[in-house]
């Protein structure tokens, strides 16, 4: 079967880091976000992937042929009006009436996939939020959904759509985003996706939910956090450094060097990074850094950057030189 990831988004919310590298490349325990998503799909049997990349997206493109023996499609998104958009570019790639399973790029989740990817609906992932105005949104009846509301301003319910979905009859939904962008048709002065689900249902395609309890949002520096110190639980390394103490969950790279410091818990530290004379926790360090005589706490540093000081909590992007004092 075939997924579709939509990557080609520039991650304004988690700068300075995404101005030198794609959100989806952003270190979360020990992996780029795509590595953990590409990691879950192969598991549940996905053999082929249309990536639909923009920004930055060379870059996706090594990562993922250099380390992902699957069928690789790339698609290249120059122009950014929505998500419907951007999966519409992927119609040439999907043979009639090929059932498809999408997932957005910043989506890391842990669902069991197996039976939604036979089932003989449509399905979409949900779960229930506290401010449904930032998601679509699904209306349901008996465990069918009966109406779909992208972003609504008023409230319609909180079943949000998490970015995972299910598509059985791809044919009746690359005809719906030919609608909409031939009738002009957006929300938020975008082509949404959650409307071509709509007009699916109003032409009579069934539409079913599934439970995405565990779902892990990583587009801001905050939820990135959050997201390591879950991740770690199940993705903690075994490491010790004379004279040092690792408080665990930790993900350390073997190729780290670590000397006089107190790491975790909650740390990740990446390839080729020197930490000294340092306590760092709740934080992420990422590749080919130096970070000397710092307290890090709820801080993610970028890759090839050197920070250097006393006690502060710091978010600083890739190839940055800091000395606080």
């Amino acid at each position: 079967m075939k997924a579709i990831i939509p990557v080609a988004g520039v991650g304004s919310r988690l700068r300075p880091h995404t101005l030198s590298q794609p959100k989806v490349l952003l270190n979360v325990a020990g992996k780029p976000i795509i590595g953990h998503i590409m990691d879950k799909l192969i598991a549940s049997g996905i053999d082929e992937a249309i990536v639909i990349v923009g920004y930055l997206g060379e870059m996706i493109e090594s990562y993922l042929s250099e380390n992902y023996n699957i069928r690789l499609t790339f698609v290249n998104q120059q122009k950014r009006l929505g998500l419907a958009h951007a999966i519409g570019m992927c119609k040439e790639h999907v043979n009639n009436d090929e059932p498809v399973f999408i997932i957005l790029g910043d989506t890391i989740f842990d669902v069991e996939l197996s039976g939604i990817l036979n089932s003989p609906s449509s399905s979409l992932g949900v779960r229930e939020v506290e401010d449904p105005s930032r998601f679509g949104i699904a209306i349901t009846n008996n465990g069918r959904i009966v109406k779909l509301v992208e972003k609504p301003n008023e409230p319609v319910g909180n079943l949000a759509i998490v970015g995972l979905y299910y598509i059985r009859n791809s044919d009746s939904l690359f005809a719906c985003i030919d609608s909409l962008i031939r009738e002009n048709i957006k929300t938020k002065g975008e082509y949404q996706l959650t409307d071509a689900l709509q007009m699916m249902l109003e032409k009579g395609e069934s539409l079913t939910t599934f439970p995405v309890n565990n779902w892990y949002d990583c587009g801001k520096p905050e939820t990135l956090l959050s997201t390591n110190e879950i991740l770690l639980k199940s993705h903690s390394t075994e490491s010790s450094f004379p004279g040092c103490i690792i408080n665990k969950p930790v993900f350390i790279a073997k190729s780290a060097q670590i000397d006089n410091a107190i790491i975790g818990p909650n740390a990740t530290i990446g390839e080729n990074t020197v930490i000294k004379d340092a306590f760092i926790k709740n934080s992420i360090v990422g590749n080919d850094s130096n970070v000397q005589h710092v307290f890090l706490d709820k801080s993610i540093i970028g890759n090839n950057a050197s920070l250097s000081g006393h006690a502060h909590e710091a978010n600083i992007g890739d190839f940055s030189d800091i000395k606080l004092r």
